[in-house]
């Protein structure tokens, strides 16, 4: 399993081959950006918590030809959903464009309100929202 950033990782599926997921509904820090590096060894974490199992339920294909799901861990009786993990922890924003797409709408946007009244990661200062940084890079 590689994690590209906070919202991003590759599997290796049970036949073997790779599957480049892009976690439903939510904006990571860009790792060129502050909280970027963060934002993806706190993915890294979670997954490396049940040593890189993980169970992805697939929704659609984006624009890259990733595929968009929500991944889920379990360890022991807890299961984690990781999408809403990142922005409880506030290494994520709520990706209001896309989230509606999402089964666990409710939930992720919990997760958000809860990091933002900690204020912590991303809610923890003034930073660039990473759909806007994206934009800012294209020009």
């Amino acid at each position: 399993m590689r994690i590209s950033d906070g919202d991003s990782l590759t599997v290796r599926q049970t036949d073997g081959s790779e599957l480049k997921i892009r976690l439903c509904g939510i904006d990571a820090p860009e790792r060129s950006q502050p909280l970027g590096r963060e934002a993806t060894e706190h993915l890294q974490s979670l997954v490396a918590q049940t040593d890189n199992q993980v169970q992805v339920v697939a929704l659609e294909k984006d624009r890259y030809g990733r595929t968009v799901a929500e991944v889920f861990t379990v360890l022991g009786n807890e299961e984690k959903l990781l999408n809403a993990e990142q922005l409880m922890s506030g290494n994520a924003y709520l990706y209001k464009e896309f989230v509606n797409n999402c089964p666990n709408k409710l939930p992720l946007e919990t997760a958000e309100a809860i990091a933002q009244e900690k204020r912590l990661g991303v809610w923890g200062g003034n930073y660039q929202k990473p759909w806007d940084y994206r934009r800012s890079k294209r020009k």
